[in-house]
């Protein structure tokens, strides 16, 4: 891990717990007891696995640091510490990204994430809601600090940002609910969904750090490309560890996806081929005992092929847009170590 990269990470654990303590006041001790549970920072199996990457965040704070200088010297703005007047937009980045965990475990029926009982299922579905609406409030709140550091055109664009991400979020989850229930799904219908669910923050991510890096608009847009394709390349990548993927290292069942009957690139693939794939998948659903010779038929019609082959295609498009952008100093040097650790994950 580079230098940078620890600091930034303390930076941003830093701000969430300053964010999340809005809460700690005498009357809402449990309501802040819930969302810090929820961080991963408190409760049975608190710690770093409880608490995630904090990729998002980083990859903002990253983009702020390899724009900035670029273009133009800002007045009065360091280079060294450029990233640090923009955590609390990091600290939004990562709200938001937890907001969408928390309500996402309620509507999957979902009673653990990363080992641990999830908010709902410690808590009950109401107080979870709210759990999840004051980690969203927050956010908004932390993205308008920017106002101490920045010009109010740029916060209000960086807000703008951060809002229209919300709303692909809610589409890309729409499409991922409503899909469930649908058998004649195509591959022109998993794009959209995902670039909801997963490249509408991403993008978020580098598109905000790249305003706050003072990066202009045709530099800001290579940015946010990087970003999308970033989110598109680690979903479908998602896709085929939900299927082939080593559970040591994914840390879930690799028959998961298959029983739950989500409807993933491969499945999709394989589904447009109507053969011995498509017949099994229409008769209902899929058992644990029936996982290996389903998998082995979708890597018989072509479905781990073509989502292997859609994901090297979305890595090149993230890593040339990554190179358009032109990423400076030991920043530059972090969010592309970053992106290819995201891009080769280890099955």
């Amino acid at each position: 891990m580079t230098t940078i990269t620890q600091s930034m990470l303390t930076v941003i654990e830093e701000e969430l717990h300053r964010q999340v303590a809005r809460l700690d006041q005498p009357r809402t001790k449990q309501f802040h007891e819930m969302l810090t549970y929820h961080m991963g920072w408190t409760g049975e199996g608190a710690g770093p696995l409880a608490v995630g990457k904090r990729i998002r965040p980083l990859l903002t704070l990253l983009s702020v640091a390899s724009s900035f200088g670029g273009d133009k010297i800002i007045s009065g703005k360091s280079d060294d510490l450029i990233w640090l007047h923009a955590k609390s937009a990091a600290g939004a980045i990562e709200l938001i990204h937890n907001f969408s965990l928390v309500h996402d475990d309620i509507q999957d029926n979902s009673n653990l994430r990363r080992g641990r009982r999830t908010v709902w299922a410690k808590w009950g579905a109401p107080m979870a809601i709210n759990v999840g609406d004051a980690l969203f409030v927050m956010a908004n709140q932390a993205i308008l600090e920017l106002a101490e550091h920045f010009p109010a055109d740029i916060v209000v664009k960086a807000a703008s940002i951060l809002n229209d991400c919300c709303l692909d979020l809610t589409r890309g989850q729409f499409l991922d609910m409503s899909y469930e229930e649908r058998n004649d799904l195509t591959i022109e219908d998993y794009w959209p969904m995902i670039g909801g669910k997963t490249s509408a923050l991403l993008s978020a991510c580098t598109h905000i750090g790249s305003l706050l890096g003072y990066a202009n608009d045709e530099k800001q847009e290579v940015y946010r490309l990087f970003g999308y394709h970033l989110g598109l390349a680690f979903q479908v990548q998602d896709d085929i560890l939900g299927i082939w993927g080593d559970e040591s290292v994914t840390g879930k069942s690799a028959a998961s996806d298959l029983v739950e009957g989500k409807n993933s690139l491969p499945v999709l693939f394989a589904l447009g081929k109507n053969g011995k794939f498509a017949e099994r998948w229409r008769r209902g659903p899929i058992t644990v005992e029936d996982v290996g010779k389903v998998s082995a038929l979708l890597v018989d019609e072509g479905g781990r092929e073509f989502a292997e082959k859609m994901s090297e295609v979305e890595t090149e498009k993230a890593l040339e847009y990554l190179k358009q952008a032109d990423p400076r100093g030991e920043a530059g040097e972090a969010i592309l170590k970053l992106a290819n650790t995201l891009l080769k994950r280890k099955q």
